[in-house]
Parts: structure tokens; C-alpha cells; sequence
């Protein structure tokens, strides 16, 4: 996407400053969804310093808390993602609809510029309605083509859609926005396939690798086990129970393993819907070497897995906290976008499928990857080295296009 298509920013020496918007699943309780928005918050910060930025986001509390920018509520109905079944909770849904048009155009009236910083907001790997957040996706990126602020999409996910409405706004999302990065291969032909022009298009790591790891920790750490609230995705709904009890019996049976052989294992969740999943683990294996992660930011998260002696984990951006601080890490892989992932950082012979978690296998699995820990270590190492300038760049691309006047040829390395 060149940015030609943009209307630049304006340098500003005098009158009111240059007001950036991020929106997005934010606060929610999602680790990797706060991770993208951190490291977009660092490069900000330490390339344009002078840009106002606030957020239209799922959970406007915890962002103003967290990360000291002014926050708004994405959706008017605060029911938004819990099931309607009555009909006033349905009236309500169909009420929020029309308000959020007109709230969101608000917004982006307001803002020079919006960013979506990463997630996975151009895909349905896991369950979604697309009256949900595609919909939000859709109202904002139209908002931002008729006023004329320009939407970017940077580092995000996408991946096929076979829900016809869902893919509709998908598509949509995708031909409005003004700027489109994304974190990976699979997603600029995923978006590609549903009718998008990406042949200006820029791929580079996910935004998370921006963040500064961790030192490794001293001495022989604990296994982490990264788990996920797992139904399946999109597509999984009539198997959704039948899924989840298959992963959640042989992760059980696979973190049992590890205790039965003395090792110490830390449970990681990366959503607030994964704590019963952990909860479910301890409980089940019921052992002093089972304890569970309280991390509350990817930063967190990331001290967890550069402690650990090894990973095994599941969600997405548990496998880029692990991979960022080159611990040696089996992926319990849910989507292609982690075997995508695997294979950019050289380690991609350490996956299993999480929808056919036996833990015998997956115990041979871990085994293999503790067996070849030094070589994935030093793989990993020298692919991250890579991984940074790639990220270095994309954010100069950014600068170029949003950030004409001020942009330098390359970002310093974000603090």
C-alpha cells in the first residue's frame, strides 16, 4: 500500500497537536491484543512524541490505566458478546447497532489518523459472530474512507472466512482501509483470496517481537504449558465440546506426565477466558509442582517464558512471548497462523495439533524438543536478530506514511 493513497498528516509547529486513534479488542482481557497495542504505544512515543493519542477499545478502564491514554467504549451495548436470548437484550443488540455507526464516525472524526495495532481482526480462527467485532471493523473503516481519515491496519491477522457475511466484511474492511501491514504471509493471500488488492501490501513479524525480553533466567526453570479455552474455530461449532474436551484430557494427562517425572510446571493463560481452563489442570493433576501464571501484560508474560526451561503452549502470542525470548517451545498448533509463525523462526518441526492432543505423543513431542533445546536456543537467537530490523523497518514504513515531515529513514529502537 503506498502512501500516495494517504492523506498525510500535517507538521503542526503551531495550533492543536496531531491526534492519533487505536482501536481495537483492547483492555479486554487479551494479553496479545495489549501487547500489539503496547509496542504501537512504544514506537509512538519515541518517534512522534507530539501525537495525541486515545483509544476506542473493548475495556476503556483498563487502558487508561494501563497505558495512560484517554479511552471510550467500543460498543454502546454493554452486553455486546454475551449471548441474547430475551427479547430485550435482542432490542438492545439491535439498538447498539445504529448507535455505534454514529459513535464511531464520531470518533474518527476526531483523529487525524487511526491505527489497529496487530491481532487477528481479519480472521475467524476462533469463534465469531459478524455482527460482532467485523461489523465494529467494518463501521470504522467506512467511517475513516467517507471523512477522509485515513485507517491503518498494521501487523494484523487474517486468514480464510467461509461465513458469507463475516467474509463480506471482512473484504470490506480490507478495500476501506487507507494502510495494510500484516504479520504474516498467510494473511496478505488470505485477504488477497477474498478480492483484496495487497500488491502494495507490507508483511513483517508481529508487532509483539517489538517489546524488550527479558534476561533469561539463572538455573534450570519450570516447564511452561500455555493453555487456551479451545473449541475449534469458525467453522468447529457442532464439534465445539467435543474439541475442548479433547485438548483439555490430554493436556491434563500430558502436565500429569511431567509431574509424575518430578518437573516443575507453570500454567500460562493469554485471555481471561483461559483461567478455567488452568484452574481445571491444577485441580485435576492436584500437585505442588503445578502452579498457575497471575501475568497481567505480555510483559509479564514474556518474564514467565524466559524463565522457564521450556514451552509448550497454544495460544498465539503465548508462542511469540516464548519464541521473543528464545526459549526452546513446542507449539500445541490451532491455526495455520502458528505454523506460519514456526516456521519464520527455524523451529518449525516443534508443533502438534491441539485438536488431537494425545499426551503420550505430545509427551515424545516435548521430549524431542528438550533432546535438540541447545540448537532451537541458538536458532531462535540468531532469527530474532532479523526479526527486529524487519519490525525496525515496517515502523519507518509506517512513519513514511503517516508521519511524511517527521519521519526518519529508520525508528530507533523503541524503548
Amino acid at each position: 500500500m503506498t502512501s500516495a493513497r494517504l492523506r498525510v498528516l500535517p507538521a503542526r509547529a503551531d495550533g492543536p497537536p496531531v491526534r492519533v486513534g487505536v482501536f481495537g479488542l483492547l483492555g479486554s482481557g487479551n494479553l496479545g491484543n495489549d501487547g500489539s497495542l503496547e509496542a504501537v504505544l512504544r514506537y509512538l512515543r519515541a518517534e512522534h512524541p507530539d501525537v495525541v493519542v486515545d483509544a476506542l477499545c473493548g475495556g476503556p478502564e483498563t487502558v487508561t490505566a494501563r497505558y495512560g491514554i484517554a479511552a471510550t467504549r467500543l460498543h454502546w451495548y454493554r452486553g455486546e458478546y454475551r449471548t441474547a436470548s430475551r427479547a430485550g437484550a435482542i432490542a438492545g443488540k439491535a439498538l447498539g447497532k445504529a448507535v455505534d455507526a454514529v459513535r464511531t464516525a464520531a470518533w474518527v472524526r476526531r483523529h487525524d489518523a487511526v491505527i489497529v495495532p496487530g491481532m487477528g481482526v481479519l480472521e475467524a480462527t476462533l469463534p465469531l459472530r459478524p455482527w460482532g467485532f467485523p461489523y465494529a471493523l467494518f463501521l470504522l473503516c467506512a467511517s475513516g474512507r467517507v471523512l477522509r481519515t485515513p485507517v491503518a491496519l498494521v501487523g494484523v491477522g487474517a486468514a480464510p472466512v467461509r461465513d458469507r457475511a463475516t467474509r463480506a466484511l471482512v473484504r470490506w474492511s480490507g478495500r476501506l482501509a487507507a494502510y495494510r501491514s500484516y504479520r504474516d504471509d498467510l494473511s496478505r493471500d488470505a485477504l488477497r483470496e477474498m478480492g483484496v488488492d495487497t500488491s502494495g501490501d507490507r508483511v513483517h513479524p508481529d508487532l509483539a517481537f517489538a517489546l524488550p525480553a527479558p534476561e533469561a533466567g539463572a538455573g534450570p526453570g519450570p516447564v511452561c504449558v500455555g493453555v487456551m479455552d479451545f473449541h475449534g474455530g469458525n467453522d468447529d461449532r457442532p464439534r465445539a465440546e467435543e474439541i475442548h474436551r479433547r485438548y483439555l484430557d490430554g493436556t491434563t494427562g500430558f502436565v500429569r506426565a511431567l509431574v509424575e517425572d518430578g518437573r516443575r510446571v507453570r500454567l500460562l493463560t493469554g485471555d481471561a477466558c483461559d483461567a478455567p481452563v488452568a484452574a481445571a489442570i491444577l485441580d485435576a493433576v492436584d500437585s505442588p509442582l503445578v502452579s498457575v501464571s497471575e501475568a497481567a501484560c505480555l510483559t509479564d508474560l514474556m518474564a514467565e517464558t524466559a524463565a522457564a526451561g521450556s514451552v509448550v503452549a497454544t495460544r498465539y502470542h503465548n508462542l511469540v512471548c516464548a519464541l521473543r525470548t528464545a526459549t526452546p517451545t513446542l507449539a500445541l498448533s490451532y491455526a495455520a497462523k502458528s505454523d506460519a509463525l514456526m516456521d519464520r523462526m527455524g523451529v518449525g518441526d516443534h508443533r502438534h495439533p491441539a485438536r488431537e492432543v494425545d499426551a503420550e505423543q505430545l509427551l515424545a513431542r516435548f521430549r524431542a524438543l528438550e533432546k535438540d533445546a541447545a540448537d532451537v536456543r541458538q536458532t531462535l537467537a540468531e532469527h530474532l536478530g532479523e526479526v527486529r530490523q524487519q519490525l525496525r523497518s515496517a515502523f519507518a514504513d509506517l512513519s513514511r506514511a503517516l508521519f511524511p515531515a517527521a519521519a526518519p529513514d529508520e525508528p530507533r529502537e523503541t524503548p
